[in-house]
């Protein structure tokens, strides 16, 4: 089938974008903290919030998508999400930030619900996981460059000729890069409203629709369950290894959290960036189930070292670990729309409620910090995800494999003509 390019770069950005605005919660945690002048405890509910609308949001989503389409799904969310950015950007207070997060984490899952089939249809299902790592690495570039343009856009909103004074309280300079969101947002609603996407006569994803009944009789598919596991257990281990990470080099190793800890998990995204070049590359060579089982290999050593390895051995083990991680959310979510023949938009719902292990884990770790006295002990737990994505990797059978290069290959007679 012919790609449809204007539709992928839509798509690409908005991958971008999904990072972007999701992974600015790291950077500005401790500023939060300060800023409503609250302790951990009830810090943690903001990422809480913003996870937790995946596990409310994306079935629903899914639902919508197959009913209306991806498209009306996606220019929603981003209407959603700017709503969200000013309600937060305006009144700044526990209680809406609670909301305004709420929101905005629910525009991330419409989105992720409805550009992952768009992807799958614009690019070809042949091309999917190709284009999937493609899109994490856009994912991974959203991640880096967050924190990147917070620090700077924190600095320019305080100085006096800035046109965001007047926007920004001076205690709440973070507050800038929510007005930047907003802002972003309604540029990608023109996007995406003027640009032209496969209708629903050109796709085998209408082929069948599914009911609210029949999506949640879905969990009783187990191919879909393993991948639902799977999408929660990646989340699970990125998001606990990424949070672990700044508190891990203070305790473990008395490193500062802001010189060097903030260091360490910039380079993490930078390096989950990078591996998504190199996996981009193995995947036009191998079979995504043997990447995908090399890579939890690789990620497996790399956070056994950076947990029970020296200083030194941490600061470049942690990042080292991202670059392992960079291609599993695609070869997941490529492995489980490749399982299916139809139904496309609800199963993309169901595989994004998974998202919701990034709510759990970090309350996880540290229960069992508590429990266990040490940090190094709890993040053990991290390996029962990585374990079970390498199950995964050993055990799919999709419809359609992913297409890879045969430079060696005899080609048949038939080929031949």
């Amino acid at each position: 089938m012919n790609k449809n390019l204007p539709a992928i770069f839509v798509i690409l950005a908005t991958f971008f974008m999904i990072s972007f605005i999701t992974n600015i919660l790291g950077p500005i945690f401790p500023e939060l903290i300060k800023s409503f002048a609250i302790g951990m405890t009830l810090a943690g509910f903001f990422p809480f919030a913003f996870f937790a609308a995946y596990g409310v949001m994306s079935i629903p989503a899914g639902l919508l998508a197959q009913r209306i389409g991806e498209k009306f799904v996606m220019l929603l969310a981003f209407c959603i999400a700017m709503v969200g950015a000013l309600l937060f950007a305006y009144w700044p207070t526990f209680e809406l930030a609670m909301i305004a997060l709420f929101l905005v984490g629910s525009a991330m899952a419409f989105l992720q619900v409805a550009i992952n089939p768009m992807l799958r249809r614009a690019g070809g299902s042949e091309h999917f996981a190709v284009l999937s790592v493609v899109a994490q690495l856009l994912f991974g570039a959203g991640a880096t460059l967050s924190p990147i343009v917070y620090v700077n856009l924190a600095e320019l909103s305080q100085q006096p000729d800035s046109f965001l004074i007047s926007l920004v309280p001076q205690h709440m300079s973070w507050l800038s890069m929510y007005w930047l969101f907003a802002a972003l947002c309604f540029v990608m609603f023109i996007w995406g409203a003027v640009t032209r996407f496969e209708s629903r006569g050109h796709s085998d994803d209408y082929a069948k629709t599914y009911s609210l009944a029949e999506s949640m009789a879905l969990f009783k598919n187990k191919v879909v369950v393993k991948y639902f596991f799977a999408i929660a257990a990646y989340v699970a281990l990125e998001q606990g290894v990424a949070n672990s990470i700044s508190i891990f080099m203070l305790q473990v190793h008395d490193m500062d959290t802001q010189q060097v800890g903030a260091s360490v998990v910039s380079e993490f995204w930078l390096m989950l960036t990078v591996g998504c070049v190199v996996g981009l590359a193995m995947m036009k060579l191998f079979d995504v189930r043997k990447v995908l089982a090399w890579f939890c290999i690789g990620a497996g050593v790399s956070l056994a070292i950076a947990i029970f390895g020296s200083a030194t051995m941490a600061l470049w083990a942690f990042p080292a670990a991202g670059f392992f991680l960079s291609i599993m959310w695609s070869a997941i979510f490529s492995l489980a729309l490749n399982s299916f023949s139809d139904g496309h938009s609800a199963i993309a719902g169901i595989l994004c409620t998974g998202i919701v292990g990034g709510a759990v884990i970090s309350p996880l770790i540290g229960l069992l910090v508590q429990t266990s006295g040490s940090l190094q002990l709890a993040l053990l737990v991290l390996f029962l995800p990585l374990g079970y994505m390498l199950r995964v990797a050993n055990s799919s059978n999709p419809l359609v494999n992913n297409h890879t290069l045969r430079f060696f290959e005899k080609k048949s007679a038939e080929q031949e003509a």
